[in-house]
């Protein structure tokens, strides 16, 4: 793989994991992540026309909740390849979509950090709520959150190219990640390990952090409200960004603990952890807004 002058002689050839020790048996995985890829698709383009058509609905929160539908659909879309039967992917194209599942990862983190500033504002300063959360302000908002995603993940890629292979190049999931290209190097990476570390901490860790303490000024809020029945229809508002914030967080904390002390466990627990992880949001974020927003469900 490397040669005498220690430059990458040619690029590895990554064989994605379907259901792991059974490879013969990867075909059938096409039915159920088919299945879940046109959920995805069915429940948040519902969303999304609903929301264009629907006059009513044409408010920040709804904003904010299409572009968390358009997340999740560019997520899900882009673990598609094992789907079409394709064990083997180049290097290169691996490293692409590695880029891009990380990038909507972040993505999702920061649009859910958006959601929770909204339900902060429509709480605490309802009357200036509309003049606080134009459109402008929304897509500029939007932009920021996309623009910090490719900013964070775009030295991964470089990271990764930089590392020569010379181990078995079977990954551990049905698509490519930093962590689990980067475990099948066969030099130091520990450059990769502090720079996904910091990522993690300074974004997911950060976002999470700032959602906790909205929630808690909107808590502060809340009780300070006379009527039982009152306190109770405000709550009701933040139900559905709450399921959507543990649909994501719990997920990924499972599939990170897991990848870190679950060694012993069995490689089928990993492939299914990784899955639920990037494939269950964007299947359930639709049915949570359609159940438990009245809007929505109207």
């Amino acid at each position: 793989m490397i040669n005498l002058n220690g430059s990458h002689a040619s690029r590895p050839v990554f064989i994605l994991t379907g259901i792991p020790g059974m490879p013969d048996k990867n075909p059938w995985m096409a039915f159920p992540l088919g299945f879940l890829y046109i959920l995805t698709l069915l429940g948040n383009g519902t969303i999304l026309a609903v929301v264009k058509v629907e006059q009513s609905l044409h408010e920040p929160m709804y904003f904010f909740l299409c572009i968390l539908a358009l997340t999740d659909v560019s997520l899900s879309m882009s673990t598609l390849i094992f789907w079409f039967n394709i064990p083997e992917i180049p290097f290169d194209a691996c490293v692409t979509q590695m880029f891009f599942i990380h990038v909507f990862g972040l993505v999702d983190s920061g649009v859910l950090l958006s959601m929770a500033f909204d339900r902060f504002v429509a709480i605490r300063d309802p009357l200036h709520y509309a003049s606080i959360l134009t459109n402008g302000v929304i897509g500029k908002i939007g932009l920021v959150v996309f623009a910090r995603a490719v900013c964070v993940v775009f030295p991964v890629p470089f990271l990764i190219k930089r590392l020569p292979f010379c181990h078995p190049n079977v990954l551990s999931h049905s698509y490519c990640l930093h962590q689990d290209m980067m475990r099948l190097a066969c030099a130091s990476t520990r450059v990769n390990s502090l720079y996904g570390l910091i990522v993690v901490i300074l974004t997911l860790g950060l976002d999470a952090l700032i959602i906790l303490f909205s929630y808690i000024l909107i808590l502060k809020t809340v009780l300070g409200i006379a009527s039982r029945a009152e306190r109770l229809k405000v709550l009701n508002t933040c139900l559905s960004h709450i399921c959507a914030v543990l649909l994501f967080y719990i997920p990924f904390i499972g599939a990170t603990m897991i990848h870190r002390f679950g060694k012993h466990l069995s490689p089928i627990m990993h492939m299914l952890m990784a899955n639920i992880y990037l494939l269950l949001p964007p299947v359930l974020n639709p049915i949570v807004y359609s159940v438990k927003n009245k809007q929505i469900r109207g």
